[in-house]
């Protein structure tokens, strides 16, 4: 979406190949975007079938996931290497048969200072997180744009130690004004739970297991 937006691509797109494909000319080149319509740990299939119906290499390939094991707000480029537990990367891998292939992952924060893994991934930010996810949006969508016209190294140099910068005295995201640990859309107390809009305390799921075990 990121990408999408940044170069106005418009148009819902195509379903095919086990995914929600965009394809055509932007910034002077023939590209081709691809939101798997799979499970995340299936979404090797979607890909495998894209690579084969575009006929094109492994080097053309960029595969941009979000990640909970990288600050929230911090981009890393990579030419290979292992999945490092995320499921979606496993798929690929395996589908692939090796693990040389492009990506992008998207920091988006220790999950436990949210909720569950699951949840996370699924979008539940923090306050302060949902704040800034549009700067981290403007930031991805320049660093695919960088890959897609000056590969990939100069992509890594350019935007692997990039983070978000710390935000302005007195702004919304200012963390003064926001809410504190174990309150309403803040992170989870020292005691590991927080309240929900409902009122509640909710379990996060390192306690649940604590708790089961």
């Amino acid at each position: 979406g990121a990408f999408a937006d940044r170069v106005n691509w418009r148009g819902g797109g195509k379903r095919r190949d086990a995914a929600m494909v965009h394809a055509g000319r932007v910034l002077g080149l023939d590209l081709v975007m691809a939101k798997p319509d799979t499970f995340m740990n299936e979404s090797g299939i979607a890909v495998r079938k894209l690579l084969a119906a575009e006929r094109v290499p492994l080097t053309a390939l960029l595969v941009v996931v979000d990640d909970f094991s990288l600050p929230f707000g911090t981009l890393r480029f990579r030419e290979g290497g292992s999945a490092g537990g995320h499921n979606g990367l496993t798929s690929i891998t395996d589908e692939l048969g090796t693990d040389k292939y492009p990506r992008l992952r998207v920091g988006i924060g220790d999950p436990r200072e949210s909720g569950t893994a699951h949840q996370h991934v699924l979008g539940e930010f923090t306050a302060a997180e949902r704040l800034r996810l549009p700067e981290v949006e403007v930031a991805t969508g320049e660093a695919i744009e960088m890959w897609a016209r000056s590969g990939l190294n100069k992509a890594a140099t350019a935007f692997n130690g990039w983070a978000l910068p710390e935000p302005e005295a007195g702004s919304a995201a200012d963390p003064a004004n926001l809410p504190k640990p174990g309150e309403i859309d803040g992170p989870a107390g020292a005691d590991g739970i927080r309240k929900t809009a409902h009122g509640w305390r909710k379990l996060l799921g390192r306690d649940k297991a604590d708790r089961e075990g």
